[in-house]
């Protein structure tokens, strides 16, 4: 199979890509290697991908909300389908440069509609995120809730790409999954994330800024879990039989949110930590962050049923495997 990869150098892209190429399938990633942050890191993945792969690896750089560019890029390459993962991430940078969420977030999430619709790709999977759930107070979050309250300018773009993506299975019959991550870590994970950024400060011996003087709960999932869901998702393209299917559709188009179902107590995942960095963390207490929720907690029983997802590293063994890799990744 030959499958086309959006955000291929990011944390989630990279580690699909090298999924799909270890079982023999042939990938074509697209990233725009942007500075959202070290663009180092990005390039250490690429050059990883490219020697696993080999032939079976192709790497462009490109902006996918710039249509013509990318359809220049695409004309030659054919490939079967699509994981569209590229997108601006981060809650709180959405309140600095909003611009570049509705650039990266809206056109793009449409120019890869529009590449899906044309190619008559056979299926697309694309990401959406837990974050739509807003400031719901019913736990576990389900694909059943409504979302209609966002608390972030980045969470209200993954909605309209649900709600563009349910137009284009419509409209077109095309075969759609858009997937609502959970708090995401693991090996080769963000620098702007929660897990690195704690990690790097305990082991610097700075303080680490704890919101909501640390009341706050994640649904904290590794990353080989992730993949897993979403490559069985891959492989699944929901059919077109007028039936309801996860997030209500009757359109060949899934909702499943991928977590790890069990939400974990900051504090916690702080321990877990500082024992892996062997020294006490300094803990700066704050109040709640605008756009931030005190708890997540993923309802799975959909892609669970539909697909047999089975979640299956706990914060005990992912969070050391983690600091592993990074103290040996930063050479600390």
């Amino acid at each position: 199979m030959k499958v086309l990869i959006t955000g291929a150098a990011g944390f989630i892209g990279s580690s699909v890509s090298r999924h799909l190429l270890a079982r023999g399938d042939e990938v074509i990633a697209i990233d725009s290697l942007n500075s959202y942050y070290e663009v180092t890191l990005k390039q250490a993945r690429i050059r990883a991908l490219r020697e696993t792969g080999g032939n079976r690896f192709t790497f462009e750089q490109i902006d996918f909300s710039d249509y013509p560019a990318l359809q220049r890029v695409l004309e030659p390459l054919r490939f079967d389908r699509i994981v569209h993962l590229g997108a601006q991430a981060g809650v709180r940078y959405s309140m600095e440069n909003p611009h570049s969420y509705v650039q990266s977030n809206l056109v793009g999430h449409l120019n890869l509609l529009e590449v899906a619709r044309h190619r008559e790709v056979e299926h697309m999977v694309y990401a959406s995120s837990s974050s739509v759930y807003g400031g719901n107070t019913k736990l576990p979050f389900s694909v059943d809730d409504r979302v209609d309250h966002p608390l972030s300018l980045y969470a209200a773009t993954k909605k309209a790409d649900e709600l563009m993506s349910e137009t284009y299975a419509h409209l077109y019959r095309l075969p759609l999954t858009g997937l609502r991550f959970f708090t995401v870590y693991g090996p080769w994970g963000r620098p702007d994330m929660m897990m690195w950024l704690f990690a790097e400060a305990i082991l610097a011996g700075r303080s680490i800024p704890v919101f909501n003087h640390g009341r706050m709960w994640r649904d904290f999932t590794y990353i080989d879990d992730i993949v897993a869901g979403i490559v069985a998702c891959l492989d699944n393209p929901p059919p077109d039989d007028d039936q309801p299917k996860a997030g209500g559709s009757t359109k060949p188009h899934r909702l499943y949110n991928i977590g790890n179902n069990r939400s974990e107590p900051l504090l916690r995942v702080i321990e877990l930590l500082e024992r892996e960095c062997g020294r006490k963390a300094e803990l700066e207490l704050l109040p709640m962050q605008p756009g931030d929720v005190e708890r997540s907690l993923a309802d799975i029983d959909a892609i669970t049923n539909d697909l047999g997802y089975e979640p299956s590293v706990t914060i005990d063994e992912g969070v050391p495997k983690f600091v592993r890799w990074m103290r040996d990744y930063r050479g600390i």
